[in-house]
């Protein structure tokens, strides 16, 4: 289906009205009042749940490589994972990660 850029930017408005408006129904309304405990303690598991569900498809079927199973991609979110667990640091599992993935690339190219 072809688009016109008309429309692919009313799209994209609707899109950011859209977003807007669900971030604000949760972060704007309630204000300065306290959120629920309950809500909070599901809160700082959201990265937990977005993080690997963005970055799984990545790892066991690549577009790189055709959807075929890539061993250094493999390694490399393995170790992001020990380093993650054993570190309690996103951050640190994250640069981990890159760091072995590109490593790898390098010297398997």
């Amino acid at each position: 289906m072809n688009y016109t850029a008309t429309e692919i930017w009313l799209i994209i408005l609707a899109l950011g009205v859209g977003t807007f408006l669900v971030r604000f129904s949760f972060l704007g309304i309630p204000g300065d009042r306290a959120l629920p405990a309950w809500l909070l303690r599901h809160l700082r598991y959201t990265a937990v749940g977005i993080l690997p569900a963005m970055v799984t498809p990545l790892v066991l079927w690549p577009q790189a490589t055709g959807g075929q199973l890539d061993i250094s991609r493999i390694a490399a979110a393995s170790l992001a994972l020990a380093v993650g667990l054993w570190t309690r640091n996103a951050i640190w599992a994250i640069v981990a990660g890159m760091a072995s993935l590109w490593g790898l690339g390098w010297l398997l190219a």
